[in-house]
């Protein structure tokens, strides 16, 4: 064997070592942006967003739609943070009901490509007793 045939299969072997391992935490992180989405999900339902802007985020005469807000670049995280924490116009504050977490939540929920459903509010109140 020369030398450059040795370089290779050490190379081919790293390489594959990295892509293994960086599999899990890709699937990590997956994983716990679909929790918070769901998370958001059943907030959005629960801390009254749906009551006001729809449950499927397709407005109301109260509230504007949220259903595709995830495409108008304007609304960063940290203008969507802003809205929920301060309200304004008609939309009142929630900084004093919600969390940074769960603020977080609402808006992986609301950023989503495909918005999961939550459990029945049922299921998820019995889960927290």
């Amino acid at each position: 064997m020369t030398g450059s045939s040795r370089i290779f299969p050490a190379l081919a072997v790293a390489t594959v070592l990295t892509i293994t391992t960086s599999l899990p935490a890709h699937a990590a992180w997956g994983s716990r942006k679909k929790a918070a989405e769901l998370a958001g999900a059943a907030l959005y339902r629960d801390k009254g967003c749906a009551h006001c802007h729809g449950a499927d985020g397709s407005g109301t005469r109260k509230a504007p739609p949220l259903k595709d807000i995830r495409k108008k670049k304007e609304w960063t995280p940290d203008k969507m943070t802003h809205q929920i924490l301060n309200g304004g116009r008609k939309m009142p504050p929630f900084a004093d009901s919600l969390t940074d977490q769960e603020v977080a939540q609402v808006i992986a929920y609301l950023r989503a490509k495909h918005k999961p459903v939550p459990p029945p509010a049922s299921e998820a109140a019995a889960a927290t007793e």
